[in-house]
């Protein structure tokens, strides 16, 4: 069994992006950019914008944040949206979610320059995605592959199970497992036998937030495990949908939670905001 040790995938592809980041400023006499807004003061998200904000300083892209307060109206939020798009000293745009329960959060999403949706959030660029289109890929499910790239496992012709149907990982992973020739099956909370489909599959992919859902005897031997979920045991433990104690000595890879798909995740906006930029350049199309 194989640990699929995401910091270290991390840390090799954002030596990818801070030489690109480099070269495009040498080459245009600026940064690449990447603005977050956050709507409200929700404490995980505020640690994650921190997050965002430092790796940017560390890898030589430019932030810019715009905040408002918890009870900015629609209006408000979507006039920071259009600042952004308008600023071209801005590649990349995303808006941290959750958002306030009042606000259209579809609608606010939809607003951002599909040229800067570094998230994959927009329409059009789900739509491209399922078209088969050239498209900037959501982070998460694109930090997968590269974990599954990294480590050199095959995915043609492997059969994969989702479970989870999110817009920000599940039907987007699922699309891009299936660009890779896999043959992939979507479960749910509705899906009755889980146990009877992932136990068949070659990857099984879990991205629920259930913590401890999936367990050994939902696993075949030699399978590749990839835990997409992160909650709390009641003894403050960060765990994932795995029973990874029990499941890790059937598999033949698997993440860890933390320090799996985690790191990708803001590695992978990073790495897109860099698209983004080449993009608008001309460099790629």
């Amino acid at each position: 069994m194989t640990i699929l040790d995401g910091k270290l995938v991390a840390s090799e592809t954002r030596k990818e992006i801070k030489a690109e980041a480099e070269r495009l400023k040498a080459k245009t006499g600026r940064q690449p950019g990447l603005c977050v807004i956050l709507v409200g003061d929700d404490p995980a998200s505020a640690i994650y914008v921190r997050n965002k904000t430092k790796a940017c300083e560390e890898n030589g892209i430019r932030s810019f944040f715009f905040g408002l307060d918890k009870n900015a109206t629609y209006d408000e939020v979507a006039a920071k949206i259009t600042e952004a798009n308008l600023n071209d000293e801005i590649d990349g745009i995303i808006v941290q979610l959750p958002l306030p329960s009042h606000l259209d959060t579809a609608s606010l999403l939809d607003l951002i320059d599909p040229l800067k949706d570094v998230d994959g959030c927009h329409f059009v660029t789900k739509g491209k995605l399922w078209t088969g289109r050239d498209a900037i890929k959501a982070c998460t499910p694109y930090g997968i592959t590269k974990i599954l790239d990294y480590y050199n496992i095959p995915l043609e012709g492997k059969t994969a199970v989702v479970v989870g149907r999110s817009n920000l990982v599940g039907k987007p992973l699922a699309q891009l497992l299936m660009d890779r020739n896999c043959t992939v099956t979507i479960c749910h909370s509705k899906t009755t036998d889980l146990k009877s489909v992932t136990k068949t599959a070659d990857i099984v992919c879990m991205a629920t937030g259930k913590r401890g859902l999936l367990t050994a005897d939902m696993v075949k031997e030699g399978a590749v495990v990839i835990d997409v979920g992160i909650s709390r045991a009641e003894n403050g433990k960060i765990c994932g949908d795995v029973d990874f104690d029990n499941v890790k000595d059937k598999c033949s890879y698997i993440t860890p939670v933390p320090g799996g798909v985690g790191p990708m995740t803001v590695t992978m906006l990073l790495y897109n905001t860099i698209e983004a930029f080449k993009c608008r350049l001309g460099e790629i199309k």
